[in-house]
């Protein structure tokens, strides 16, 4: 199995700047694409941003320029830097991860992190 964990996730005002974290472990073995999705009361869960083994990335437009995801393949951590936030952002934050075990593809998701942004 292939375990998320995230961290960095609070109480910002607008414009503020927060740093989200997702640490992998387990069977992880290649992880092919790295993502975040938020999910905001009463909406669906939508991706925020995501990362390729290569480095490829893509975002929603709401946070193009504002966000920007990277990996460290060596630690098995996608990162989420987040800047000028707004409070449209306010939302649960869940890290995705789907990749190769060796054995069976897996697509994992962690528990979810609060951001709440205050104008």
């Amino acid at each position: 199995q292939v375990q998320l964990v995230e961290s960095g996730g609070g109480l910002v005002q607008a414009g503020g700047s927060l740093r989200l974290s997702c640490a992998a472990s387990g069977s992880i073995f290649s992880i092919n694409t790295g993502g975040w999705y938020r999910q905001a009361p009463g909406k669906q869960r939508e991706l925020v941003a995501a990362i390729t083994s290569g480095g490829s990335t893509n975002y929603a437009d709401s946070v193009k320029g504002r966000f920007t995801i990277s990996r460290d393949n060596a630690k098995n951590t996608t990162y989420l830097q987040m800047n000028n936030l707004k409070s449209e952002d306010t939302a649960v934050y869940y890290c995705n991860a789907k990749g190769y075990s060796g054995t069976y593809y897996y697509n994992a998701w962690g528990q979810g992190t609060q951001v709440t942004v205050s104008s």
